[in-house]
């Protein structure tokens, strides 16, 4: 009898394990993760491209759309564009770190606890719904994830501050954002690793306001470690007061200088995997912002750069809204509730591409009472249909963002020159002392 159990428990135990750590992993998950489309792409009864949904249409639509998508579109404020889904094949590195490190990576006992991870995708394979951890994995593989790759910038960065209701633009500003994955890197030199690295830090994001005067030369440093227990450590520069501040907790929380987006919300989600309970809630085709950005008709009320590069253009209900095309995905759902019981949001439901497994395509929070607050996506564009120093980049470019408060009628845009390139940003750019020579 004692055999008899203890036969009986052994598969259970073993896919516990499994779901555990991952180690179910094989080539034919690597082929799926990276190349969901190799056997065609996914279609919805009357949707074609070239369509456009709008209010009057989009009950026929609201199976494969976002439910903070379907909401704005039924409203009448926005019409969405409909382009034909392609492919957004990421770096061939990347694929080859994740097959040299295929089952590498587990889970550990604590969410935020990842042990044996060394590069590519953690975890490659399908997320089952049976997996009580699925979520925590998908969460693993957008934090490391191609979220612009080993180094990027995007400069110059537009953020307008509008008036919904009345389309007033109340106020821009003009960013440079630099991006540095100190650890885990893939493909630029130095891989895998910038050196030395005697804090153990994973990435570090590096801000910089070169307009409006009364804001420039404000500064903003974010270290995140390899550690996802020990919290982020985030810097202020404040050019007026020509000091150096370290921001507490909480005001990662708060409106950042005035936007309807916090520290929080950059990329998409901007936190440690520990932060958040990570529910995965299926899988599904949804319509997702993805284009080719030279291929779009580009806003003619900024300047072109000097090279040339326009601006994605936008619309709709007081120009909160990017015009680029939309496109039907394999997307996984995700939701996130916040572990601190004081944190503005109650949740955020992600929509992340399959494919690519960022988490800003589209995003839905939801305030402290449950009702939802904020529309939050960024639009992305193919890699070698951008900028020519981003061809073969194997990297989802962010494009254009809109971040709309439905509750204060109110939203913050942003347009994007985004730049693979290292040479842009040096390490010592993401030091704290970089920061007080500034000016």
């Amino acid at each position: 009898m004692k055999h008899t159990l203890i036969r009986r428990l052994i598969p259970g135990l073993l896919a516990s394990a499994f779901a555990a750590t991952g180690f179910a992993a094989t080539e034919a998950d690597i082929e799926g993760t990276f190349f969901p489309y190799k056997k065609g792409f996914p279609s919805f009864a009357g949707l074609t491209p070239g369509m456009t949904i709008n209010k009057g249409n989009v009950d026929q639509f609201k199976d494969i759309l976002a439910v903070g998508t379907y909401k704005i579109i039924k409203e009448g404020y926005f019409e969405m564009k409909v382009g034909p889904t392609t492919d957004f094949t990421l770096s061939n590195a990347y694929v080859e770190a994740t097959r040299a490190n295929l089952n590498k990576a587990k889970l550990g006992p604590k969410t935020g606890d990842l042990e044996g991870y060394v590069a590519g995708r953690p975890f490659p394979e399908e997320p089952k719904a049976d997996d009580p951890r699925a979520g925590e994995k998908l969460a693993w593989n957008y934090k490391y994830g191609v979220n612009w790759g080993d180094n990027a910038s995007i400069n110059p960065f537009y953020w307008k501050y509008r008036n919904m209701s009345t389309g007033q633009v109340e106020r821009t500003l003009k960013f440079e954002f630099h991006f540095l994955n100190i650890k885990h890197r893939v493909k630029d030199a130095p891989v895998p690793e910038v050196l030395p690295n005697p804090s153990n830090l994973y990435r570090a994001i590096y801000v910089k306001v070169n307009e409006p005067q009364d804001l420039k030369n404000t500064q903003l440093l974010i270290q995140r470690y390899a550690d996802d227990q020990k919290r982020d450590d985030a810097y202020l520069y404040l050019g007026f007061q020509r000091r150096v501040r370290r921001l507490a907790t909480g005001q990662t929380t708060d409106a950042f200088l005035g936007a309807d987006l916090m520290i929080e919300d950059f990329e998409g989600y901007n936190g440690r995997v520990s932060d958040m309970k990570w529910t995965y809630k299926g899988t599904k085709n949804v319509l997702l912002p993805m284009w080719n950005h030279n291929d779009l008709k580009l806003a003619s009320d900024m300047p072109a750069e000097s090279d040339g590069y326009k601006y994605v253009d936008f619309g709709g209900q007081g120009g909160c809204f990017y015009q680029g095309s939309y496109q039907l995905r394999k997307v996984y759902i995700l939701e996130a509730e916040p572990v601190d019981p004081n944190h503005p949001v109650s949740r955020r439901t992600f929509y992340m591409d399959s494919q690519l497994q960022n988490l800003n395509g589209a995003i839905e929070t939801y305030d402290r009472k449950g009702e939802l607050w904020k529309v939050w996506s960024v639009g992305k564009s193919h890699a070698d249909h951008h900028l020519p120093m981003n061809k073969g980049a194997g990297i989802g470019i962010d494009d254009a963002f809109s971040m709309v408060d439905i509750q204060a009628k109110h939203c913050t845009t942003g347009q994007f020159k985004g730049q693979v390139d290292f040479k842009q940003n040096p390490p010592s750019l993401f030091q704290v002392q970089n920061l007080r020579g500034g000016d």
